[in-house]
């Protein structure tokens, strides 16, 4: 007689928390000191947050590391205050983020050059606060938002 083989009971893991749990709750508000990732990400109190209708280019793209840089200008020794709106995109909480004079941190990357106006999302609200030429500099965001990601996984090519 040929022995059955047994199963093995293999525990559960427990579920993962939400990588930013605070997203869901729209209206909340967070506040503290803030840790840069790139031109239009930021993170308060371990909650990684999309700054609110801008596009900043990604840091292996042409401006990225200066857009980065920009932030952190912006918000180095700040209290940063941020308006969750209950969204989410790509893991972040999507969120109007204030410096504590009031600034707009959009408002202020858009009129510093180092981010664009993305209309889908903003509704044009920075739109007028673009350098002239700004979306020819950022060509990879503009294609992105039109929806051109051919352009957008174009290699880049070196300066000459």
């Amino acid at each position: 007689m040929q022995q059955q083989p047994t199963a093995k009971v293999v525990p559960l893991r427990p579920a993962q928390p939400a990588a930013n749990p605070n997203c869901d709750a729209p209206a909340q508000t967070l506040e503290g000191t803030c840790y840069v990732i790139d031109g239009d990400t930021i993170v308060i109190n371990k909650t990684h947050i999309r700054l609110w209708g801008i596009d900043a280019p990604e840091m292996e793209h042409p401006w990225g590391k200066k857009a980065k840089w920009a932030l952190v200008a912006l918000c180095k020794g700040q209290k940063i205050r941020a308006e969750l709106d209950g969204s989410l995109t790509h893991d972040r909480c999507v969120a109007k983020c204030y410096l504590p004079d009031g600034t707009d941190l959009s408002a202020e990357m858009v009129k510093q050059g180092m981010a664009i106006d993305w209309p889908k999302f903003s509704g044009g609200v920075y739109t007028a606060l673009e350098p002239e030429g700004i979306r020819k500099r950022h060509w990879r965001a503009a294609a992105r938002q039109k929806g051109n990601m051919r352009a957008f996984n174009a290699p880049v090519q070196p300066r000459g």
